[in-house]
């Protein structure tokens, strides 16, 4: 065998790539983003406390308490009433297609990059062996994350009404800039792209295929940017709840724009 042959045939070590940009940025920062994320979700769901402003007669929720299970059933939870309802929209994040990218080359290094070599590994099977076949149920999480999407709705417009009467602060801004970006980034999930407009052979042979092609082609304007409202979302819903949180521990009171 010729050395030139034994070098192509030869197992490349990890990072091994012949591109000459800066390809270990983005994985860098993906796992700093997403561990400062993970650190500090974990932090808001567990702490429970300071997670509701009332102050000058409003009323924000954090989304990580969105649905306020305590007052839509009428009972007192012993404990984070975050742990019953927080886990769908997160479980949607971690489950998402695009997700699933960055934090595999970020985090397990498979691969680091595009042309980049990653660790050796004696078998791969991708997603077709226990855990990662778990992923699949990605399409459920999006239908529950859909409800969770409901309440926040609700809780963003709740927030525009100060003892009854409406009204306009600086808090009903940031809850609905929150959940316009969520929605954003639910609605272009591709799950929704196959649901809406999957198993369709023809897109004008009724006037049912035609309005879910017309639907289909919405949800494609939103996955086209998919990866971009992914962490418009991640960042607006962290930040969202520090506001609640900040307003509801005194920090600042809650400036009233109407």
């Amino acid at each position: 065998m010729s050395t030139q042959t034994a070098s192509a045939t030869a197992p490349r070590r990890l990072g091994a790539t012949s591109r000459r940009d800066r390809w270990g940025v983005a994985p860098l920062l993906t796992v700093v983003v997403l561990t400062a994320f993970g650190v500090y979700s974990l932090y808001a769901i567990l702490v429970n406390d300071n997670y509701r402003y009332t102050g000058g007669g409003a009323d924000y929720l954090s989304p990580f308490y969105s649905p306020n299970v305590e007052t839509l059933f009428g009972i007192d939870i012993p404990f984070s009433a975050a742990l019953l309802v927080a886990w769908m929209p997160l479980g949607l994040r971690l489950t998402c297609y695009y997700y699933r990218k960055a934090y595999y080359r970020s985090f397990f290094l498979a691969p680091p990059g595009c042309a980049v070599s990653g660790p050796r590994r004696k078998r791969y099977r991708g997603e077709a062996s226990f855990p990662l076949i778990l992923q699949n149920v990605h399409r459920y999480f999006l239908y529950l994350a859909i409800v969770v999407l409901g309440f926040l709705w609700y809780d963003a417009g709740r927030a525009f009404f100060f003892d009854g009467s409406f009204g306009v602060g600086l808090g009903s801004l940031v809850l609905l800039g929150n959940v316009i970006c969520l929605t954003a980034f639910t609605f272009g999930c591709n799950s929704l792209r196959h649901l809406v407009g999957g198993r369709l052979d023809c897109f004008t042979c009724s006037a049912t295929a035609r309005a879910r092609h017309k639907a289909w082609r919405g949800v494609n304007v939103l996955n086209l940017k998919h990866m971009q409202w992914a962490w418009v979302g991640l960042t607006t819903v962290a930040l969202a709840d520090l506001y609640v949180r900040l307003a509801a521990s005194g920090v600042f009171h809650d400036p009233r724009i109407i």
